[in-house]
């Protein structure tokens, strides 16, 4: 049976054997009060980092980001400290420039037009058309070419399908 430890008599701490908490000691008024220095962070500038040749993203002078290449080979006493930007075209270690790639969608966007001329030509014979036969094979035109308007119309399929050339 469990009795109730309030009626005993002793307070349950005393009851466990634990001793009083020590009573919470005030500072020294008898010490000189001074106060402490505010904390604040401390500016350390960072030292000049030998470049690496390696690409990073950083910001233009209009806050756009922009890739950047960290060259090794850049003269340091040009004046320059600004890393050059990675758009241009760099020279190899063979002397001769990289190549640039640029892809061309002017086909994938020819045919996404022919696609909607074709669409729209289907919509006007289907309201002209009075037979119902012809009516529905028009339509089920217009649903094929909707169909193909969809998975074609997308930047994915101008990605896969795109004309890519190289420059050098």
């Amino acid at each position: 049976m469990i009795q109730p430890i309030s009626g005993l008599g002793l307070s349950a701490a005393q009851a466990a054997g634990v001793k009083e908490a020590p009573a919470v000691q005030r500072p020294d008024s008898g010490a000189p009060a001074h106060p402490q220095k505010p904390m604040m962070d401390e500016y350390v500038p960072e030292e000049k980092r030998e470049p690496s040749g390696r690409y990073y993203l950083g910001k233009d002078e209009n806050g756009q980001p922009k890739v950047y290449f960290d060259d090794p080979e850049r003269d340091e006493g040009a004046g320059n400290p600004e890393p050059k930007a990675a758009d241009a075209p760099k020279e190899k270690a063979g002397g001769k420039k990289a190549e640039t790639c640029t892809g061309n969608t002017d086909k994938v966007d020819r045919e996404i037009e022919k696609l909607k001329k074709k669409k729209e030509q289907l919509e006007r014979q289907i309201s002209s058309e009075t037979d119902e036969t012809k009516k529905k094979g028009l339509e089920a035109k217009l649903a094929q070419v909707e169909s193909e308007l969809r998975q074609k119309d997308n930047d994915a399929y101008r990605r896969q399908h795109m004309v890519v050339s190289r420059r050098s």
